[in-house]
């Protein structure tokens, strides 16, 4: 590699690009220093100048931070019975897998969903590790709004609570679950009994049926969701369902869950093995 000797050009060129930098980044702690050590003989204007120039330099540090909007119904989009087929016909054969689903939501404007429908998807995307979900319900309750969301690659609905401390939080979670406080409890103890290997399972939700909400202490909100219990199995006997609270403070941070109860079994059990609705 050329080396840079004396005093040619480029050496003072690059030196003052470097001198600049190093300007750039000491600068905020430079002014405030100067503030600090100020003597009376600079005057008061002078001091006046220096700390308008530091709420000038803070400021301009802050514009680059801003609030993201709110979730809402602008962001709902019912995909038409064509998008499916088409968005296959489109990337089928993208590989690998993440260029597939960001080939899918690339399909979403063309096929009539608007601006923040996509760019729901896109959130959405990044933080369920490359799951395509469309918003297609929304339901203002503030300060935490429920959404319902279909993913079209695998033909079922998820549960989220957005707009809340996180953003979007994935109510089909079960590690978010006081399971402790359930396999604790009297019932679900009794539950063992009769379903030895009895377990938690995501909901099958049916993007339509909505949780019920509430006050929960001190101002704050609840949600009461449902879970279904099975006998060791997705598809085995179904056990009943367990209640669990979802609770955020009044300025909507999450706060953990809690374990409220179980709905009965069924009295009559299909039999182990085939698919329960």
């Amino acid at each position: 590699m050329a080396r840079i000797s004396g005093t040619t050009p480029a050496k003072k060129s690059f030196q003052a690009a470097a001198d600049s930098v190093k300007l750039a980044r000491e600068f905020p702690a430079r002014l405030l220093n100067s503030i600090r050590d100020s003597k009376p003989a600079l005057g008061g204007c002078m001091r006046r100048l220096f700390a308008l120039l530091a709420v000038i330099t803070l400021a301009t540090f802050g514009f680059g931070q801003t609030t993201p909007v709110n979730i809402g119904s602008s962001a709902v989009w019912q995909p038409g019975s064509a998008f499916l087929t088409s968005a296959h016909a489109a990337c089928d054969k993208v590989s690998p897998s993440l260029k597939f689903a960001q080939c899918v939501i690339d399909q979403m404007p063309k096929a009539g969903a608007s601006a923040d429908a996509v760019s729901f998807t896109h959130e959405l995307y990044k933080q369920m590790a490359g799951e395509v979900g469309i918003l297609t319900g929304f339901q203002a309750v503030g300060p935490v709004d429920i959404a319902w969301v279909t993913y079209p690659l695998r033909s079922t609905y998820g549960l989220l609570l957005v707009n809340g401390q996180p953003r979007i939080i994935n109510a089909e979670n079960l590690k978010l679950l006081d399971q402790k406080g359930m396999q604790q409890s009297f019932q679900f103890q009794s539950l063992q009994n009769q379903f030895p290997k009895v377990n938690l399972w995501p909901g099958d939700r049916d993007g339509k049926t909505w949780p019920n909400s509430q006050t929960g202490p001190k101002g704050g909100l609840q949600f009461i969701i449902g879970y279904p219990l099975r006998n060791g199995c997705q598809t085995c006997a179904h056990a009943g369902f367990a209640l669990f609270t979802w609770n955020f403070s009044s300025s909507g941070r999450f706060m953990g869950t809690t374990f409220l109860g179980m709905t009965p079994a069924p009295v009559t059990q299909p039999s182990q093995g085939t698919a329960q609705q």
